[in-house]
């Protein structure tokens, strides 16, 4: 949205590049109806310097949306490397030489119920997103939610499928009409589980704790990445169950995901964390996050596809 403008940009939808506006799906369809759709939302980072558009973690955010379509049933009539073609072509007809979000999904197509396999059909839109400013680092107030997370024997989190994110829908709802800014679930286990649609962080002791990935959560490309730059930035990084408590006590806490990449937190259920600022370490991975996935640091270039470039 620019203001209370829609923006109307170009998207690939069943082999062909139109306007969003124009783009449609049978009401009748899985997708319309139950939420029948895998989906991944993937960063890419403007290089001003290099005049060139970088697609942060291509590769993994493809295998996922692979492993989504399986665990759900939902066969793709299309291959990773088409895909990637599919995503190029999209953002490369709409000339984004900015920072952009992609969304891309897989979904029941046709008419059919909640268990209809075929057809799939798939839509890839861009748009422009910037990243986070860090100057302008936001500072949110999170609160444990009353609703619980999704579990892997009712809706397995680890598969990146539309409907899941209703659970995240309630949680996110509530903390608003409460007066915070995000939620924070628990797991069926009573241990904390993740954020509405990202994972989650804390420091303690100096020490980088995150809960496993048998904890209710997504298994986050941006997780995975932080933990890899905390590691070479010689911080210990622990994966383990983490109490509700912790939390209130922590030095600092945040929450990560591609499209959130690192929220920090500054107060827990009205526990103030720190100095009520988001804290040291939260911003200096933020600071490596960035530069990394922008290229203005060129390490782990296996991370950063060129999707486009200023001609």
């Amino acid at each position: 949205m620019k203001g209370d403008l829609m923006v109307d940009n170009l998207i690939w939808i069943r082999g062909e590049i139109i306007r969003q506006s124009q783009a449609t799906v049978n009401v009748l369809s899985p997708m319309a109806q139950f939420g029948l759709n895998v989906f991944e939302g993937i960063r890419c980072y403007w290089n001003q310097d290099k005049g060139e558009l970088h697609a942060f973690r291509l590769k993994e955010h493809l295998d996922r949306l692979m492993l989504s379509s399986r665990l759900v049933r939902l066969p793709s009539p299309y291959t990773p490397e088409q895909i990637e073609f599919f995503m190029k072509t999209a953002i490369q007809a709409n000339d984004f030489q900015t920072d952009t979000a992609v969304r891309m999904t897989l979904f029941g197509d046709g008419q059919g119920t909640w268990n209809t396999c075929e057809p799939v059909s798939m839509f890839i839109a861009p748009m422009a997103k910037s990243r986070t400013r860090l100057d302008k680092v936001p500072a949110l107030r999170a609160c444990i939610s009353s609703w619980e997370r999704i579990n892997d024997n009712a809706l397995p989190p680890r598969a990146k499928v539309g409907a899941n994110y209703i659970n995240g829908r309630y949680a996110h709802l509530q903390a608003r009409h409460d007066g915070y800014d995000l939620p924070i679930f628990l797991g069926q286990d009573g241990k904390v589980a993740e954020g509405a649609g990202a994972c989650l962080f804390m420091v303690r002791n100096g020490h980088l704790v995150t809960p496993p990935t048998t904890s209710s959560v997504l298994e986050s490309i941006t997780r995975d990445t932080l933990m890899v730059l905390a590691r070479e930035a010689g911080l210990t990084v622990v994966e383990r169950p983490v109490d509700r408590t912790e939390l209130y006590l922590a030095d600092e806490v945040f929450l990560c995901g591609s499209a959130a990449e690192i929220s920090p937190i500054v107060s827990v259920d009205g526990y103030a964390l720190g100095n009520s600022l988001p804290g040291p370490i939260t911003v200096s991975l933020l600071k490596a996050y960035l530069a990394i996935a922008s290229g203005e640091n060129l390490d782990h270039p296996e991370w950063r596809t060129v999707v486009h470039s200023r001609s």
